[in-house]
Formats: structure tokens, C-alpha cells, sequence
């Protein structure tokens, strides 16, 4: 599986992707304020930093419109990959730009009929979003599972990009349904590492080490 890693902080990107644990980036309209820098200026540096795709959002509501968004967005680097709102404009411009080579990121998804359609548009991937279903007290996982059984049941190509991801949990399931991909923010990702038992581990060593009173350097 996949890990894309879901900011437009540069720095934490570029940590991560040292790492060796960024196959990707996504953005949106939110995160591009957080970061307080101007969308095509700070996605040319993500693109600079990974190599694999990256999600830069339109954010017109008209398809000729996102279509045109989306062309200049694609314009910045050749990882670009053009993420558009699941609403029928947003399919529209999905099958052009798809058509046109682009890769496209169909975001907001949240029924499998929705997945669906953007998969006969031609979409590279499809972002299910799991924690805002959890929300509203719906399984955002079984979505994913749903997803992933209609898509093998007709050989679409398009890749589940799991979205909204707020636990380890989330994380774990979504490699057992087998989504292609989960997007996830720097802490999230940085959090898996972590469990009671080896910290708890962790510590008994170092106290019983100091005990010895041995230097390794």
C-alpha cells in the first residue's frame, strides 16, 4: 500500500520523504491556507521534493472552468496530479483532462455508486473519505471495502486513494480491504510508530542498562 502524506508542509514532506515513506502528496484549498503560500509556488516545491504524484485541487464549480484550473495546475510539473470535487462538473472535467493525459484525483467521494461513476470517467484515483463518514455515525471503511469489491468485479483501474484517515486503525484496515493508497497528515503517519508496549519496552531496557553501567561509545 501506498502512502501519500496529506499537507502542503514542506517541511514535514521532505522529512518523510527522507525517510523513504512518501509515495505521494495531497493538498486542497484548506491546507494550501494553512501553509499561508501561494498554491503554485509551494505545490513546484512539492513536486521538486517526491516524485510521485501530487494533488493540487481546482477550485472552480463550472467544468469549463475547472478544466481550464486544471490545465494550469498540470502545467507545474509532470507528477501533478489534477484533483477535482465529486459533483457532475467534476466528472466532466475528469473524462477531459483524463482524456487529455492528465492524471486526475476525484476527491470528496462518499458512496460507492460515486465511485462508480468516476471510475467510467477515467479517474487515477478515487479519495473516499473515511473520518467524515465516521462522523455522521456511517462506516467509512466498509465504503472502502465496497469500493474495492465493485472496482474487482470489473477490472477498473482506478486506484482507491483512502482519505480522512485520523487513526492507526484506519491505516491497518485499509491495507487488509487493500485500498491502493491512504492519505494521511505527517502525525498520523509518524504516530503508527508508536505502541504502549514498546515503550514500555523501551524504558525497562535503558533502566536495566544504566544498571550495568557500561558505555557501547
Amino acid at each position: 500500500m501506498k502512502f501519500f502524506v496529506d499537507t502542503a508542509d514542506v517541511a514535514a514532506i521532505a522529512e518523510l520523504n527522507d525517510l523513504g515513506m512518501v509515495d505521494g502528496v495531497t493538498t486542497n484549498p484548506s491546507l494550501i491556507l494553512k501553509s499561508g503560500r501561494d498554491i503554485i509556488e509551494v505545490t513546484r516545491e512539492i513536486c521538486g521534493i517526491v516524485s510521485g504524484p501530487v494533488s493540487a485541487e481546482v477550485v472552480s464549480l463550472k467544468a469549463e472552468d475547472m478544466i481550464a484550473e486544471g490545465r494550469k495546475l498540470a502545467e507545474i510539473a509532470q507528477n501533478i496530479a489534477v484533483k477535482v470535487p465529486l459533483t457532475w462538473d467534476g466528472l466532466k472535467t475528469c473524462k477531459v483532462l483524463t482524456g487529455e493525459g492528465f492524471m486526475v484525483n476525484v476527491t470528496l467521494c462518499f458512496s460507492t455508486n460515486q465511485a462508480l461513476l468516476a471510475a467510467k470517467a477515467g479517474a487515477t484515483f478515487i479519495s473516499p473519505f473515511i473520518g467524515r463518514l465516521d462522523d455522521i455515525n456511517l462506516d467509512g471503511l466498509e465504503l472502502i471495502s465496497d469500493i474495492r469489491q465493485v472496482y474487482d468485479n470489473y477490472g477498473f483501474d482506478t486506484q482507491i486513494l483512502a482519505a480522512s484517515i485520523r487513526t492507526a486503525n484506519h491505516v491497518t484496515q485499509c491495507a487488509l480491504i487493500g485500498a491502493d493508497v491512504i492519505t494521511a497528515p505527517p502525525a498520523v503517519i509518524k504516530g503508527l510508530a508508536s505502541h504502549v508496549l514498546t515503550e514500555k519496552g523501551l524504558d525497562q531496557f535503558m533502566q536495566d542498562w544504566a544498571k550495568t553501567g557500561q558505555k557501547i561509545i
